[in-house]
């Protein structure tokens, strides 16, 4: 809260301001949700990048850089109208937000929408990639991305926003970058990601084997049969059915978790090379795959 208070993203509720508000205030308790007010929010449909494509885009660089912009969400002032409805109950009182803050059902695609109006031009040139608050910089020679640095750096500058220095990245052949280990045409897990994965305990509810397969599923291009071996998680999270963890989804969760930890370095394609698309169904499902050769 001091914090908030400090950098001017949240003041206390005068004690009068009440009195001019006719329109419904929905407030966040401590733990920061916004439920209702989310469920009255219009959708922003504006689109977040993909990540599959943004990692294609990626693969083709020599260089890369990336940065996080600080605390990015606070870094958008909110309207006098978004300012009645974001407020916050704490114990001390009630405060309300003067800045974008996170879980409001909006933020990320208004976000997005901001960065792509300031970076039109190098977006459209294909060597800049922005999902939300991450910013990645490709290049295929090392004068051409100093170059392209120092126009990102200048634009950011010129719009008075704030990156975070410790996470960002600047000239790398490879690193990480959207979860992934990239390396020129070569594509790999973050270990790191997984590692917290491997040490969790057996699911004990319908929500933590959400979550697991939420995680699983980012990263389904690196396992092979993927659906296939987590067809019994996705049943048991069916709604009329009744949560037990038997032998064949024990057996289901453990291959998916020593998948993830040994998943193959993935070699992204040449699209100057013909594709070869491979089908096949059963009584359970339908599947597709696409192939090339590389060499």
């Amino acid at each position: 809260m001091e914090e908030l208070l400090q950098f001017g993203v949240i003041r206390e509720v005068g004690q009068n301001e009440d009195v001019e508000i006719t329109t419904p205030v929905i407030v966040a308790w401590h733990n920061g949700k916004f439920r209702a007010l989310n469920t009255y929010t219009i959708p922003d449909r504006y689109p977040i990048p993909k990540i599959q494509i943004s990692l294609t885009q990626i693969s083709q660089a020599v260089y890369i850089s990336t940065m996080d912009v600080l605390k990015g969400f606070h870094q958008n002032v909110l309207t006098p109208r978004a300012r009645k409805y974001l407020r916050i109950i704490v114990n001390c009182g009630v405060y309300k937000y003067l800045r974008m803050c996170f879980g409001i059902k909006n933020a990320p695609s208004h976000f997005q929408r901001m960065m792509n109006e300031i970076f039109p031009e190098e977006i459209s040139e294909g060597w800049l990639i922005i999902n939300i608050d991450y910013i990645i910089v490709c290049s295929n020679t090392w004068e051409e991305h100093i170059y392209r640095l120092s126009r990102v750096l200048t634009k950011i500058q010129s719009v008075n926003m704030k990156i975070f220095l410790k996470k960002c990245h600047f000239g790398f052949k490879e690193l990480k970058a959207l979860g992934h280990v990239v390396s020129g045409e070569l594509l790999g897990i973050d270990k790191n990601k997984v590692e917290a994965v491997l040490l969790k305990l057996m699911p004990q509810n319908k929500k933590e084997i959400q979550s697991f397969l939420g995680f699983a599923v980012y990263y389904r291009k690196n396992i092979i049969d993927f659906a296939c071996i987590a067809r019994p998680l996705y049943k048991l999270c069916d709604k009329d059915t009744v949560f037990e963890m038997t032998v064949d989804t024990v057996k289901a969760f453990e291959s998916l978790r020593q998948a993830l930890n040994t998943a193959p370095l993935l070699l992204m394609p040449d699209f100057k090379l013909p594709f070869k698309l491979y089908i096949d169904a059963s009584g359970d499902g339908l599947g597709a795959s696409l192939h090339k050769v590389q060499f």
